[in-house]
């Protein structure tokens, strides 16, 4: 005559094949989705000069300032918009290009500042990781040279320098350049703005009022042979 099953055994083997049935199921869902059709649009159709130019549409049509400028150019062109901005006090990330931090202004690197000491900055110039074009997007990865996440939501003004060979046109296409998933990333489509149930605007809520966008042309384009 076996034992009697304790309670406590019973629970555990419900535990057990509990675990075994997610498992098995796991296995089978993973194979499920690799199954899935994937007949969206996984690339982009524009050619280069096209797909900047629906960035740079895009990101107007958002409010957002948008200058072009040759590589070489990049700290002439910062050191304008921040002139023509009226602000003196930046910050920048720690690894952003000594060139870039234009004379004549008081820059503060983000060597572990406060949030205090963010918020009396005027502004904020950064890099970017990648812009998506369908959508107007600028995508930071927070590297060294974009600096923490909140480095672009606290000071009121983003000026934000993305090469055009950054650029891809869909949003598969930027997810094919990511080696691996970001720890962090922040998606950015224009100045910061929201509304409430009577549509009335309101920009600054939650990052900057004003955005402008430095585009470094470092690549050759092709012609539209569509």
């Amino acid at each position: 005559m076996s034992a009697p099953v304790s309670a406590r055994e019973r629970i555990l083997d419900r535990v057990r094949g509990a675990t075994q049935s997610v498992a098995k199921g796991a296995g089978e869902l993973e194979g499920a989705y690799a199954a899935l059709p994937r007949s969206y649009v996984r690339a982009g159709r524009l050619s280069s000069e096209d797909r900047i130019a629906l960035m740079i549409e895009r990101l107007r049509e958002y409010d957002a300032e948008v200058v072009e400028c040759a590589p070489d150019e990049v700290p002439a062109a910062i050191a304008a918009q921040l002139e023509a901005s009226g602000k003196r006090r930046f910050v920048a990330p720690a690894g952003l290009p000594a060139v870039w931090l234009a004379y004549g202004f008081d820059w503060k690197l983000d060597r572990d500042l406060t949030s205090a000491e963010i918020e009396q900055a005027e502004g904020v110039v950064t890099a970017a990781f990648c812009g998506i074009a369908d959508s107007g997007t600028m995508v930071l990865h927070h590297s060294n040279m974009e600096g923490r996440r909140v480095l672009t939501l606290l000071p009121d003004w983003h000026l934000c320098i993305l090469r055009a060979s950054q650029v891809v046109e869909t949003l598969p296409e930027y997810f094919g350049r990511c080696e691996q998933a970001p720890a962090l990333a922040t998606y950015i489509s224009g100045p910061s703005a929201t509304a409430d149930i009577e549509m009335t605007r309101i920009k600054g809520v939650h990052g900057p009022r004003f955005l402008h966008v430095i585009l470094v042309h470092d690549q050759r384009v092709r012609p539209n042979l569509n």
